[in-house]
């Protein structure tokens, strides 16, 4: 028989108060995965029914369907639950198609990456 510290007893209690709720997951690389808790362990493995991910660059968003998700909890970095009764995105929010929000996300990351090799090549000019 193993024992359960205080930390897996917080966990258990806490985590017992979202079963059968929509929550919002934030995972450690940024993702935002939206579902019906089902299930959830000690370590705060999770088992998300209906699960999305919720992409969003911009003004532009889009719920990419997961279906039943497993999350490793290590991966975890908030969990919450969501009001069903309000809004969940603000109106000027412009929901689009995944190959949109694909498409989006590239061109963010170009830009980004573009921003980081300038910067990279005006090193040199020290201008402090």
């Amino acid at each position: 028989m193993s024992w359960a510290g205080p930390e897996d007893i917080f966990l258990s209690t806490s985590l017992a108060s979202y079963l059968d709720k929509k929550l919002l997951v934030l995972l450690r690389d940024g993702r935002k995965l939206l579902g019906i808790l089902r299930s959830f362990d000690q370590f705060a493995n999770a088992v998300l029914e209906g699960a999305c991910e919720r992409v969003i660059v911009g003004d532009l968003y889009c719920d990419i369907s997961l279906g039943l998700y497993v999350i490793r909890g290590e991966n975890v970095v908030l969990i919450g639950e969501l009001d069903l009764e309000r809004e969940e995105l603000p109106p000027h929010m412009i929901c689009v198609s995944a190959a949109e929000i694909r498409r989006a996300q590239k061109a963010e990351r170009d830009a980004t990456d573009l921003k980081g090799s300038m910067r990279k090549r005006m090193e040199f000019l020290d201008l402090d």
